[in-house]
């Protein structure tokens, strides 16, 4: 792996964690030593994470991670929704049924008492939404809007944290990808739609809720 990719990947990883949280200044001098790389791959990765809008540069030598506030995380699920609803119609029509019957099997293996208890279940879990995004991506047959989709996943994970610990929302958010996998398994394209959309919207109205702002109203998730 190239450094700069190296160093992408590792400060990627960091910012989407949390580790480098918002407002954290990356002086190349100091970001470069701590990485071990020299500037010139460090500013390749920096470059790039400033295309991702995941850190913004200040002055020629420093950048920040940027924030998230409530308009990104808004205009982040508006956007989720005209990719995500488009895409679970494509899939219905174009996918694997199997392999989504298959998914939906593991989710509702997921609800299961105890499942998602503790950081190992809730890693797991997950892992398993990352399955279902790669196979979304392979089904729908469209390179243009699985980047779009990628982008956008870059986002969401810091977004995601937010509703992390909160119980009740990681065991309705089982329920509804089940019933997301299991609608496009079974080729009904609207209720893949219907599902996804309502899938964003209580996600979008927890994240809101959890950072004290106003729940939205309906028909402007």
């Amino acid at each position: 792996m190239r450094a700069s990719d190296r160093a992408y990947a590792t400060l990627l990883e960091q910012i989407q964690s949390g580790a480098l949280a918002p407002g954290t200044v990356l002086g190349e001098v100091d970001q470069a030593a701590r990485l071990g790389v020299s500037r010139t791959p460090l500013r390749e990765a920096l470059g790039r994470l400033a295309a991702d809008g995941l850190v913004e540069q200040q002055s020629p030598r420093v950048t920040v991670v940027t924030d998230v506030d409530v308009h990104d995380i808004r205009a982040l699920f508006e956007l989720r929704r005209a990719l995500e609803e488009t895409a679970a119609r494509l899939a219905a029509e174009r996918g694997d049924a199997g392999a989504f019957a298959a998914l939906a099997d593991e989710f509702a293996a997921s609800s299961l008492r105890g499942a998602l208890d503790g950081d190992e279940g809730r890693d797991a879990y997950y892992a398993l939404i990352a399955r279902f995004d790669a196979q979304l991506d392979a089904s729908i047959g469209n390179d243009y809007l699985s980047s779009a989709l990628r982008t956008v996943r870059t986002h969401l994970v810091r977004v995601r944290r937010l509703a992390r610990d909160i119980p009740e929302r990681l065991t309705a958010s089982v329920a509804e990808h089940r019933l997301i996998a299991a609608a496009i398994s079974q080729r009904d394209a609207d209720l893949a739609a219907h599902a996804t959309h309502v899938h964003l919207h209580n996600a979008l109205t927890t994240i809101l809720a959890s950072v004290g702002a106003s729940v939205p109203t309906k028909g402007t998730t």
